[in-house]
């Protein structure tokens, strides 16, 4: 359990390079799947990974080893360094455990008051009087789509159409859990925190798709996100700030999203790399999910043979 034990607080450091990939290589609403799914796992096996280091050093203790009938710790290397590993790794674990519910508390309060500026509106659109242009989706039951007089002139009738479908798809295809998913997932690995940029692009690509889809006209939705973006940025000093929850159609790297509508390919790779790139991010990324699993399995197993062994038992 020694070596594989690592690998979990290791491998989330990994899957960063391979997740800002991913966004560009898949269809955007697996894009976020993926991603939240390696999120779940990679947390979840480095979580599991600090608690098994917690154990060996924890049965040094004659409470702990009369508590499991242990006859001998279960580390047969120096008590100390044990110990001091042991201890290491109870502090983090007790360090993720309070940034993961802090964080899951700061998400429900903003959540709850994203809602109840939602039901002040008895149908899904809310305008807001307000000269600064801003339009973005506030989950809830029902969700509400929150746009700004501001905005309400920027954009053209059919430009606004294009904009309300791209947030009507956030609050369709719930993608605040998405967030909240990633979001806390690096609260338990400061590694897993290089998901976010990734996720969030993810996100309104998705979104997007969605809107374009709905319109049916890509270059309608190009024109309108970047209409908005731009109005949105030339009056931001003023603007009033956001929900945390709400997702925006201005979000994000723009032009990016804008090349992706229009067809324009990515100028960091040609197109005969595409596929090979496309390959080796979702094969990497999910290289890092199962060998973090599978170490995380791997040591359990060891660690309930050792105890087996302490307690005088066969292996």
């Amino acid at each position: 359990m020694i070596y594989t034990v690592w690998l979990p607080l290791l491998l989330p450091f990994l899957a960063g390079p391979a997740a800002r990939r991913l966004p560009a290589s898949l269809p955007p609403r697996r894009a976020v799947l993926v991603l939240a799914l390696a999120a779940i796992g990679l947390a979840g096996a480095s979580t599991c990974a600090l608690a098994l280091l917690v154990v060996p050093g924890a049965t040094h203790l004659p409470a702990v080893a009369a508590v499991g009938h242990l006859l001998v710790p279960l580390a047969s290397g120096a008590p100390g360094a044990v110990v001091a590993v042991a201890a290491v790794a109870a502090a983090l674990l007790v360090c993720c455990t309070t940034l993961l519910v802090r964080g899951a508390g700061r998400r429900q309060r903003r959540l709850r008051r994203a809602r109840a500026l939602a039901a002040r509106s008895e149908g899904e659109l809310v305008v807001l009087a307000d000269h600064h242009p801003d339009a973005y989706a506030l989950p809830g039951r029902p969700g509400r789509i929150v746009v700004t007089t501001g905005m309400i002139r920027a954009l053209s009738a059919p430009e606004r159409e294009a904009l309300l479908a791209h947030e009507r798809a956030h609050l369709k295809d719930r993608h605040h859990l998405f967030t909240a998913v990633v979001d806390l997932a690096g609260r338990c690995h400061p590694g897993l925190r290089a998901l976010r940029e990734p996720l969030a692009y993810a996100v309104e690509r998705s979104a997007d798709e969605s809107a374009a889809a709905a319109v049916g006209d890509r270059g309608l939705t190009a024109r309108a996100i970047a209409r908005a973006a731009l109005a949105a940025r030339a009056a931001s000093a003023a603007a009033t700030p956001r929900p945390g929850p709400a997702l925006a159609a201005t979000a994000g790297p723009v032009p990016k999203r804008v090349a992706a509508l229009l067809g324009v390919p990515d100028p960091g790779s040609g197109r005969a790399m595409r596929p090979l790139v496309r390959r080796a991010a979702a094969l990497a990324l999910l290289s890092c999910v199962v060998l973090s699993a599978g170490a995380s399995l791997h040591a359990a197993d060891e660690l309930h043979d050792g105890i087996e062994i302490a307690q005088g038992e066969s292996p």
